[in-house]
C-alpha cells in the first residue's frame, strides 16, 4: 500500500498528514546512482515519528495519514500546474535537489504512476477529510514536514528567513486562532518562509471553510543530524509541541 490511514479518536477533527517521511522506492524509472543522495536531502526524515509521538501524547488521538512511498516516486503534494515544474519537481520529479536529472522523460510511465499512486492517494485523503467533516462538522489538516538548515538549490523561495519552525498558511483555510495556537505550541516560529501554503484536497480547496489547514515545516537541525541522519533529543520536544497544538485546536 502506498499510504496508511491510522485511526484516531472518533470525535477528533484533526488529521496529521505526513507525505514526505518515507525512503521507500519502487520501480519508477529513477536512476539508481542518484537515489541515495536525493533521499538524504529530500526526505523529511523522522516526521512520521514526530506525528506518531504527538498522537500518543494527545488527549484526543488525531488521525494520521502517512505516505509509505518516497516523494521521489510520486510527490502527492504537487499538482499538474505546480510552480515546481520549473525545476523538474512536479508530481513526478525529473530532477533533484541540485538540478541533477533523476529519470528519463517517459509520459507513458508517468501516466501510470499518476493513475496508480497519485490519484488513489488524493482520493483517500479526500475521503478522510470528508469522514472527519461528517463525524465532527469540521476537518483540520496539519501537514507535517521538515526542511534543511541550509538552502538547497531547488528552492524557489529560499532567500528569506529559515526559522526553527515555519508555519505555512492559506488565506482561506488558516484562520488566525489556529495560527495563534501553533505559535504558542511551538514557540520560535516564522510565517511562509522558506515554504508557504498548506495542503487541502482539491475538492475542498477554497470551497469549504469547514476544512482548515496549516503546514508545519520543522528545520532539521532542531531534531536530527543532517542530511539523512538519525534523530536527536529534539524529536521528543517537537512531538510534545505538536501534541499541544492538537489538544488546543480552537473550534471555528
Amino acid at each position: 500500500m502506498a499510504f496508511d490511514v491510522l485511526p484516531g479518536d472518533p470525535a477528533s477533527p484533526v488529521i496529521l498528514h505526513v507525505p514526505h517521511s518515507s525512503r521507500h522506492i519502487v520501480d519508477s524509472g529513477l536512476f539508481p546512482e542518484t537515489v541515495d543522495e536525493e533521499l538524504d536531502h529530500l526526505t523529511d526524515a523522522h516526521t512520521d515519528l514526530i506525528a506518531l509521538g504527538a498522537a500518543d501524547l494527545a488527549e484526543a488521538r488525531p488521525w494520521i495519514f502517512v505516505n509509505r512511498l518516497s516523494r521521489l516516486v510520486v510527490d502527492p503534494e504537487r499538482f499538474a500546474e505546480d510552480e515546481m515544474l520549473a525545476v523538474g519537481m512536479g508530481p513526478i520529479y525529473t530532477h533533484g535537489h541540485a538540478g541533477r536529472r533523476l529519470r528519463a522523460d517517459d509520459p507513458s510511465r508517468d501516466a501510470i504512476l499518476l493513475e496508480t499512486i497519485f490519484q488513489p492517494y488524493a482520493a483517500a485523503m479526500t475521503r478522510l477529510v470528508e469522514e472527519r467533516l461528517a463525524a465532527t462538522g469540521q476537518a483540520l489538516v496539519l501537514d507535517v514536514h521538515s526542511y534543511p538548515t541550509v538552502r538547497l538549490p531547488y528552492e524557489l523561495h529560499g532567500d528569506g528567513p529559515r526559522p526553527p519552525v515555519c508555519l505555512g498558511t492559506d488565506s482561506y483555510h488558516t484562520p488566525e486562532p489556529l495560527l495563534a495556537a501553533a505559535r504558542s505550541a511551538f514557540g520560535d516560529t516564522g510565517l511562509n518562509s522558506p515554504f508557504a501554503g498548506c495542503y487541502v484536497p482539491l475538492d475542498h480547496y477554497h470551497r469549504n471553510p469547514g476544512v482548515r489547514a496549516l503546514m508545519i515545516e520543522i528545520r532539521r537541525d532542531q531534531y536530527m543530524t543532517e542530511p539523512g541522519g538519525p534523530p536527536t533529543s529534539g524529536l521528543s520536544r517537537l512531538a510534545h509541541a505538536l501534541a499541544t497544538l492538537v489538544d488546543t485546536v480552537p473550534l471555528p
